[in-house]
């Protein structure tokens, strides 16, 4: 199963591109979207959809994983992150991609075993189970990853729903 794990923003959109498969992982792909300050709104976020989009049709994911917003204290800020994201769930959508949220807690609790678990922490984990020897950077990357591999780990839970919806109902596109 190739699955896309997406940590939302607006300067900047982390994705990251795992194949899971036997209990095994496999990183295709990882890296950012980004997109200029002081540009208009309208402007960035079609380079997201843009960016977003070639990725997907580059790797065909079957899953999606997002990070759920988490509201910050800058209202600004999170109106602007609210907004990426709208866009790249509505990507996802339009390309037939079957969309999974987590909340930091949960991906942190996945990865680490301890949902309040600090990022270095997360990003030594995500390196350990994609075989990564050299630090992920940027940051946004490494969380992207780390929401990867957390739906890869939701188990019977999300990931058997989907398969059996998948093989009930053929693909799910």
């Amino acid at each position: 199963m190739i699955i896309l794990g997406i940590d939302p923003g607006v300067a900047i959109v982390g994705f990251g591109v795992i194949e899971y498969s036997g209990s095994k992982f496999r990183t295709l792909d990882y890296g950012v979207i980004t997109t200029p300050a002081h540009t208009d709104t309208e402007k960035r976020l079609a380079t997201i959809y843009r960016e977003l989009k070639d990725i997907i049709e580059k790797y065909k994911p079957e899953a999606m994983a997002v990070e759920e917003l988490f509201w910050n204290t800058n209202q600004k800020t999170g109106i602007a992150v609210a907004e990426a994201r709208g866009v790249i769930l509505l990507c996802a959508e339009l390309l037939g991609v079957e969309i999974f949220e987590y909340t930091p807690l949960q991906v942190k609790q996945s990865i680490v075993g301890y949902g309040r678990a600090e990022k270095n922490q997360v990003i030594t984990m995500v390196q350990m189970f994609l075989n990564i020897k050299e630090k992920i950077r940027p940051d946004d990357a490494a969380d992207a990853l780390a929401i990867a591999i957390c739906h890869a780990h939701a188990g019977s839970s999300k990931i058997s729903k989907y398969y059996n919806k998948k093989q009930t109902y053929g693909k799910v596109y």
